[in-house]
């Protein structure tokens, strides 16, 4: 069986609105409803683990999700970090597959995209995707700062996609503050990352900017369909 966990358990501060930014509605509905329909739509048999803070969970379920839909998504609270919070959706999942570990705050991940790190994921064990850097970048250190290639490095991107037997294995060590995302648990539990390309329009909506430009996504989207 194959799971999405989808994590959506911050509060969003950097988004200065009083409605956490998964709940900010996109074209009349939530981004988070977004996200997870991208999860339903690419695969008829995915079940999804949504990870909410635990007082939104109630009325989050009862609103949007009903129907088929409602055996398809199951919700649990969030941790203090997003390592407690991927933790605690990884606690609900018993069976043997392939985890897609997204943000609840990218609705605009492509089914290429999903397809790549399926794939990946599936043969080698993980898939992280990533975008090429466009801008110059500096390396900032104790005697100043120096240009260095952007060449050498990646933005990286989620669905980061698991085995789940080897990501929840990974799970198991004790947290550090060096874990930013699920691919630094798993390389530090000695595993090498696969990356795999990811598409420039998955953008992470944090701030109002990205908001506004999620709006124009969401439109240049409709149209394409």
């Amino acid at each position: 069986m194959n799971y999405a966990l989808i994590v959506a358990g911050g509060s969003g501060k950097r988004m200065n609105n009083a409605v956490p930014k998964q709940f900010i509605e996109l074209e009349g509905k939530p981004i988070l409803v977004h996200t997870i329909q991208k999860f339903l739509d690419f695969a008829p048999d995915i079940k999804l683990v949504v990870v909410l803070p635990a007082t939104s969970i109630e009325e989050f379920k009862s609103t949007y999700f009903q129907g088929n839909e409602k055996s398809r998504v199951s919700f649990v609270g969030g941790g203090e970090t997003r390592f407690h919070s991927v933790q605690n959706g990884l606690l609900r999942i018993d069976e043997e597959g392939i985890v897609f570990i997204h943000d609840g705050v990218r609705p605009f991940v492509s089914e290429l995209v999903l397809e790549r790190c399926y794939k990946t994921a599936s043969e080698f064990g993980n898939a992280v995707p990533y975008i090429d850097l466009k801008d110059s970048i500096r390396k900032l250190d104790e005697q100043g700062n120096m240009a260095v290639s952007r060449n050498e490095y990646k933005a990286i991107q989620t669905p980061q996609t698991f085995d789940i037997s080897a990501i929840k294995k990974a799970y198991q060590q004790a947290y550090r503050e060096t874990f930013t995302d699920e691919a630094s648990v798993f390389e530090a539990a000695g595993h090498q990352i696969q990356l795999v390309e990811g598409n420039e329009e998955n953008i992470k909506i944090t701030t109002p900017q990205d908001l506004e430009i999620a709006k124009y996504l969401f439109r240049k989207e409709k149209l394409l369909v």
